[in-house]
């Protein structure tokens, strides 16, 4: 009985033990700080508990010269917002001018973001309501994949050139590595880029290796074109105005054959009395709608008009999707939908890169219907000759919800 007493004692004394030495070796997460070091850990402001409100954390990491920073997120709960509004983790590529690789929010986990330099910073913000456990994330210094004396990417400023990913076509790309090639063009000329051959890691949603496209000289979410991986060439790009960016990104984990692209400016020309034919190379979402049809339609009252069932049938298309970009020119908003379901196609033009389909809808009227970018939509309308989306204020938009599924799918079985 005492030798019993005895063991079971020595064993809760050795169990003590090993507890008070974990917790003295759990690291404490402060708010914010600078941190040199060739690999650490970094997490929110009392990590695993819930992070505080109204803050704003900022971690500058630096590491040796001559490396790049690697950077994945382990765990991440932060309130949960489709454009990351409220609570958010902003991460750039530099300490004071560097590019944002991407903000973050909610429970989705990134691939592994690289710098293109020796240092990265993180910036934390909350505000008063919402919050959750926050983030954990692991840092490592890595050699730069270079090509010559230059890490890829750079300044593209002739008339026309290529670019493609580090190895091309000798063997797959690097994991770990960032490229951004921003091309710039005289300002009376836009920019045409097309991909000849392409094979990045696929993901349904472009999560890990992908490539993004952007107008203008930085990473801006507002201003991206397109996010594309898989095996299948994404449809030829036209830039807004005189600049784009293209950034690669690859993770640490699976690579692929990469790709090659080609770019060439172009007469910045818009047609204003006549459409261009079909062939033009002109992208189709900048083409103007004739004024005298659009003003007398949106003269109408906006009010949205009878039910998805009776508007099924004279619709020649009716998808569901997340609007990713929507621009206003003229009277005229012009949108770029992420496709969720193709319930009724028609001669719609859908473009595909890997699993992620996207198309592109003119809403004639502006405010009618008003969408915002990063919802989800039931879109029903007509198809131009061009194969565009075109939604007047008499066709069928409304907020699509999980329980439209099910009234869709009996839909998408109707003969009409």
């Amino acid at each position: 009985m005492w030798t019993t007493v005895c063991v079971f004692s020595t064993w809760t004394l050795l169990f003590l033990t090993h507890v008070c030495a974990q917790s003295q070796r759990r690291q404490v997460f402060t708010c914010g700080g600078n941190i040199t070091a060739e690999s650490g850990v970094i997490g929110s402001q009392g990590y695993p508990g819930v992070y505080p409100p109204n803050t704003k954390c900022v971690w500058r990491i630096t590491v040796p010269e001559g490396r790049v920073v690697v950077l994945s997120f382990r765990f991440i709960d932060l309130e949960s917002d489709n454009l990351c509004r409220y609570d958010y983790v902003d991460v750039y590529g530099g300490h004071v001018s560097g590019q944002r690789l991407g903000r973050f929010c909610g429970t989705f986990k990134p691939g592994a973001l690289v710098s293109m330099g020796n240092k990265m910073l993180l910036q934390m913000v909350s505000d008063a309501n919402t919050a959750g456990s926050g983030f954990l994330a692991v840092f490592s210094a890595a050699h730069p994949h270079e090509r010559g004396e230059q890490y890829c990417g750079g300044k593209l400023d002739k008339p026309s050139g290529s670019f493609k990913t580090p190895n091309w076509p000798e063997r797959d790309y690097p994991a770990g590595v960032t490229c951004s090639w921003h091309i710039v063009a005289p300002r009376n000329q836009i920019i045409e880029v097309k991909f000849e051959k392409f094979d990045v890691e696929r993901d349904n949603y472009c999560r890990y290796d992908h490539v993004s496209i952007f107008n203008g000289g930085e990473i801006n979410d507002a201003r991206r074109i397109g996010k594309y991986c898989g095996d299948s060439p994404p449809a030829p790009v036209f830039s807004d105005g005189n600049q784009l960016l293209i950034q690669f990104l690859s993770d640490l984990s699976l690579t692929a054959d990469g790709f090659i692209g080609h770019y060439k400016f172009r007469p910045k020309k818009f047609p204003t009395t006549t459409l261009a034919p079909a062939t033009t190379t002109q992208p189709v979402t900048t083409r103007p709608i004739p004024l005298k049809y659009s003003v007398a339609l949106c003269q109408q009252k906006c009010k949205r008009r009878g039910t998805l069932e009776n508007n099924y049938c004279s619709s020649n298309f009716v998808i569901t999707g997340t609007v990713i970009t929507a621009v206003m020119r003229g009277g005229s908003m012009y949108v770029t939908v992420s496709i969720i379901n193709v319930y009724k196609e028609g001669n719609l033009v859908i473009q595909q890169a890997g699993k992620t389909m996207s198309t592109k809808i003119v809403i004639l009227c502006k405010k009618c219907p008003f969408v915002r970018r990063g919802l989800n939509y039931i879109f029903m309308g007509q198809v131009d000759e061009d194969g565009r989306g075109k939604i007047a204020p008499q066709h069928f938009v409304m907020a699509f919800k999980a329980k439209n599924q099910k009234g869709l799918n009996v839909l998408k079985n109707k003969r009409c």
